[in-house]
């Protein structure tokens, strides 16, 4: 019994599911721990939505930017973007119940003394809470007026975390935190243009968990998101997005021992060319 945490799919079906043959993983024994973006970009979004719900029972996975931007576009308040690959997953007969699911999914997962989510944590944040700031957006997404947050929820404001926020605002920083952080000052200022290597950050940030005295550093973060950084292992990080879609490989962590596997993207996996109305 293993459990293996895997970098960001994003719709790599085929890859993924050479990535569990390389791991031999059996959903009878073993767990599998998604680090989010489950969706978007490659050719295979629906694909492995449907095999990822039919596994739930031996998967934990966090909601990824991609999984929030697809509810937000499911439920009408933006349009699909170029670039976007999820057509064939809203128009399916089970987007529906897929897409349910996907929304009550967490932010945040912490067990084994291992803490995941997709991007990162503003560094005044301790690991306790963390999961409960993760808990206030879950309770959003599962309440009966879901839509209301996701209709507030895109925005770059607030860029940083006061304990006196509330409504949309307080909302908003968390999941901007968990699901979009990179770098940040070391105030806890967050910047969301900077997508590059860390060569190239801009003056005055640095990533969110080379922040000086940042309080989670004593708990074991895995998280994606930053495929220009690469498979990151160093003082209880653990980045895992290798930019599988773009050429890179798809990478699994085994949480029990720290093993690194991985696989290259899949020729089938290249996103479908499709272009949308503006």
């Amino acid at each position: 019994m293993a459990t293996y945490a895997i970098g960001d799919i994003q719709g790599c079906f085929h890859s993924f599911q050479s990535l569990l043959k390389k791991i031999q993983f059996n959903p009878a024994l073993d767990n599998l721990w998604l680090v989010g973006d489950l969706i978007n970009r490659g050719s295979g979004s629906l694909e492995v939505l449907r095999w990822v719900f039919d596994h739930q029972f031996s998967i934990v996975t966090v909601l990824g930017n991609h999984d929030l931007h697809t509810l937000v576009v499911a439920e009408g308040f933006v349009n699909v973007h170029r670039s976007d690959t999820i057509q064939p997953l809203l128009d399916a007969p089970d987007a529906d119940t897929l897409l349910s699911w996907l929304r009550h999914q967490p932010l945040l997962h912490f067990a084994n003394d291992h803490l995941m989510v997709h991007a990162g944590l503003l560094p005044a944040w301790t690991a306790s809470q963390a999961q409960l700031l993760a808990q206030e957006v879950h309770q959003a997404l599962c309440a009966e007026n879901y839509r209301e947050f996701l209709k507030h929820m895109y925005g770059n404001q607030p860029v940083q975390w006061d304990e006196a926020l509330t409504g949309w605002d307080r909302l908003r920083v968390i999941t901007n935190a968990m699901t979009r952080l990179r770098i940040c000052s070391q105030a806890g200022e967050m910047e969301f243009k900077f997508k590059g290597e860390l060569s190239n950050r801009p003056a005055g940030y640095a990533p969110w968990f080379e922040i000086t005295g940042r309080a989670s550093a004593d708990t074991p973060v895995i998280f994606g998101h930053w495929s220009a950084l690469g498979l990151h292992m160093a003082n209880n990080v653990y980045a895992l997005d290798t930019g599988c879609l773009w050429g890179g490989a798809l990478t699994a962590l085994r949480v029990d021992d720290k093993a690194v596997f991985q696989v290259p993207c899949h020729v089938d996996d290249a996103p479908i060319s499709i272009h949308f109305a503006d």
